[in-house]
């Protein structure tokens, strides 16, 4: 694995001068003390415990993977170390709310270290991940008792949390899920049931683990109307180490993540205590899972940055043939890959995804700390904004992150295949990016189905506008036109195409499904023009202003152009693809798909 550098400069870059965090920070009431001194500090030391402790064991995570004793589920060699660290050092409480523990700094400081802990190891870091989910869930729909037994344990780091939904039979159907929980007297429940694919479900990384489980309870309404959420803690809080019914039945054997305990969890008659109504769980629980699709989000834009890291430095030490142009390299036997333009294609795709997608995410985080602004009008426009962004954000940069990771082996050659390069590690830790928190198909059934059709464009018209003013205002400024014409007519564009799909879906409703994952696709082509475009004029600023830094800012600009001129265009394709209809899909009979 090569040696983790975290991206500091371009973080800044994006924070600082592209979407103004500072005085973003200035404005709310979170980012009292987010000060610029604060930040940077908070930065650098972020990037000092990733680069010196977790990425270390990173490959460390992947050979040994996790093991299921007698005792529990055993973490790689260092894990547990590197969580006490963690601890010791503040950083689960960094986001938090004060009045329970927190440091009551904005959440999308907290998405910067995500970020970095991501990059260095993503297996690691999902065990400390998953509690910012419960936290955010027990902070929306908990008791005040809820929050001071369990969420002050989970924002000191103390204990940690985790999901659980599916179950062997039900995976997004969760309609049709079976455990039981059953009333006490106490007004506590016994929660009894099998989930699966739980990240993070056991380990020995801290005294407790708070699961927050979706269950049934006895004569509840059918489907997702009669889902009820509860917390379950392995341990109950007034008997630590006193089992309550919460075992780990077996690990997952998984293609990736192996430093992560992927568990099948038994629920026996478990202490658990509702969260919120009766029957209204699958409500409660989308706040933790809306917290994970960003979380998924930062997973993708993390292997686009290990792959980049990778690739760029071994296409500038890997000599191959000799350049078409004449030798760049006349003193060696042949010329560094990174002068072939092939090679350069693919480093500047993962970097265009790179680069492109660290601004999605942090404009979006933004839009996550304005949802909780005390203008009631600010808080409801950033949410309608958020959730239209949010399935693009989990699906549409998980996709081009796991092109990115098989785009930094490629350029490996066949060494990329060999494990100790990393970069193959690094393409099968990405994979369950597009799978986890809703595939992409499901992503995108809730983009155009849930989020658009079922709006009528509501949900989506405030980041169009957002798009429309943008171009609207550099409509006169010549050096930006390359960037300003197609982004202008694809934000036009991209209305039409949604009325047309709308139209198609009164006839025949299989339209929405057929047009989905291409509508996803084309949605996030034409969202990463816009942050592009926008990057190009920050850059063009900068050298207007005689910045030292020709270097970073006019790699900005061509990178932009060549993601317009390159990648954008596959807009064009997938919008070719939905307008096709659904008739290419349907209209073969299920036995003819052949006797297998």
């Amino acid at each position: 694995m090569p040696d983790y550098k975290a991206p500091l400069r371009d973080i800044r870059f994006v924070r600082d001068e592209l979407l103004g965090y500072a005085e973003h920070y200035a404005s709310i009431p979170e980012g009292e003390d987010a000060t610029p001194d604060m930040v940077d500090a908070i930065l650098e030391e972020g990037a000092k415990f990733c680069e010196q402790v977790l990425s270390p064991l990173n490959r460390v995570g992947d050979e040994e993977g996790c093991t299921l004793t007698e005792n529990g589920v055993k973490t790689p060699t260092g894990f547990k170390e590197a969580y006490q660290q963690f601890v010791e050092g503040g950083w689960p409480s960094l986001a938090s709310d004060a009045e329970f523990g927190g440091q009551g700094l904005p959440a999308s400081l907290g998405i910067v270290l995500s970020e970095l802990m991501g990059e260095s190891n993503w297996s690691w870091g999902m065990y400390p991940g998953l509690s910012h989910g419960a936290m955010n869930t027990l902070e929306a729909h908990g008791t005040t008792e809820q929050k001071e037994t369990y969420l002050t344990k989970l924002i000191s780091g103390e204990w940690t949390g985790t999901m659980c939904l599916t179950e062997p039979h039900c995976g997004t159907d969760l309609g049709i899920l079976k455990t039981k929980a059953t009333p006490e007297e106490d007004g506590s429940y016994r929660i009894s049931g099998t989930k699966i694919f739980i990240s993070a479900g056991d380990h020995d990384m801290a005294e407790n683990i708070v699961h927050i489980v979706l269950a049934r309870l006895p004569g509840a309404p059918e489907g997702t109307k009669g889902i009820s959420l509860f917390i379950v803690p392995k341990f109950r809080s007034d008997a630590i180490g006193e089992s309550n019914g919460v075992t780990c039945g077996s690990l997952e054997h998984k293609m990736g993540i192996h430093g992560n305990a992927t568990c099948v969890m038994n629920f026996d008659d478990a202490t658990g205590y509702l969260i919120g109504e009766p029957n209204k769980g699958l409500n409660a629980m989308f706040t933790f899972m809306n917290s994970a699709r960003l979380g998924t989000g930062v997973q993708g834009l993390a292997h686009a940055e290990i792959a980049y890291q990778g690739a760029v430095r071994y296409a500038r030490d890997r000599l191959q043939m000799r350049s078409l142009t004449g030798p760049k390299n006349p003193d060696g036997p042949a010329d560094p890959i990174i002068v072939h333009p092939d090679v350069r294609r693919m480093l500047l795709t993962v970097k265009a995804f790179a680069e492109g997608n660290r601004a999605m995410i942090y404009y979006v985080a933004k839009l996550a700390d304005l949802t909780h602004s005390k203008d009631a009008e600010v808080a409801k426009q950033a949410d309608l904004e958020m959730g239209f962004l949010t399935p693009i954000v989990k699906a549409f940069i998980t996709e081009t992150g796991f092109e990115a990771a098989n785009l930094g082996m490629q350029c490996y050659g066949g060494h990329g295949f060999i494990s100790e390069w990393g970069m193959e590690q690094n393409v099968r830790d990405s994979r369950i990016s597009m799978l986890y928190e809703g595939t992409t198909g499901i992503q995108a059934l809730d983009l155009l189905g849930r989020k658009v059709l079922m709006t009528q464009g509501a949900t989506m018209k405030p980041f169009t506008k957002v798009v429309h003013k943008f171009c609207q205002a550099q409509a006169d400024n010549e050096g930006l036109q390359e960037f300003i014409k197609p982004l202008a007519a694809l934000n036009k564009e991209w209305g039409d195409v949604t009325m047309q799909i709308g139209m198609k879906a009164m006839q025949n409703k299989e339209e929405v499904g057929a047009a989905s994952v291409d509508y996803l696709m084309y949605s996030g082509y034409v969202t990463l023009a816009y942050f592009w475009a926008q990057m190009a004029q920050t850059a063009k600023e900068a050298l207007a202003n005689g910045t030292t830094e020709t270097g970073f800012y006019q790699a900005k600009i061509q990178t932009a152009q060549f993601y317009f001129q390159r990648i954008l265009p596959r807009a064009q394709m997938h919008k070719a693809c939905f307008e096709s209809g659904a008739d290419n899909l349907m209209a073969i009979k299920e036995e003819d798909f052949g006797d297998v």
